[in-house]
C-alpha cells in the first residue's frame, strides 16, 4: 500500500507564498502521473498540478504563473511552490498519484488564505 503524506499547509495572507511537500513511501518515478489537487468546500476537487507520464507538466489556468511543481526522486517527494497566494487559493491541498492499476491520495493539508 502506497502512502503519500502531505505537509507545509498553513494560514498566509493574501500576497504570501506557502511550499507544500507529498512524500510518498516508495520511489516517485514509479507513478506515471503526480501531482496537487485541491478541494474547497462546497466545491469539486479539481487539478491544481501535476506530472505526466512523458514528464511534462499540466497547471491549471487559475495558478499559472503563480504555483510550481517539482520534484525530488531521491526523496521519493513532490513539491508545490505557492506565490502571490489569493483568498481563492483557500482549500485543502491532496497529492495524487497513479501507477497505472490505482489511485492513491494523500490526507489532505489545509492552506488557507486571509484578505
Amino acid at each position: 500500500q502506497v502512502q503519500l503524506v502531505e505537509s507545509g499547509g498553513g494560514l498566509v495572507q493574501a500576497g504570501g507564498s506557502l511550499r507544500l511537500s507529498c512524500a510518498a513511501s516508495r520511489t516517485i518515478v514509479s507513478f506515471n502521473t503526480m501531482g496537487w489537487y485541491r478541494q474547497a468546500p462546497g466545491n469539486q476537487r479539481e487539478l491544481v498540478a501535476r506530472y505526466t507520464s512523458g514528464g511534462s507538466t499540466n497547471y491549471a489556468d487559475s495558478v499559472k504563473g503563480r504555483f510550481t511543481i517539482s520534484r525530488d526522486n531521491a526523496k521519493n517527494t513532490v513539491y508545490l511552490q505557492m506565490n502571490s497566494l489569493k483568498p481563492e487559493d483557500t482549500a485543502v491541498y491532496y497529492c495524487n498519484a497513479i501507477d497505472g492499476r490505482y489511485v492513491y491520495w494523500g490526507q489532505g493539508t489545509q492552506v488557507t488564505v486571509s484578505s
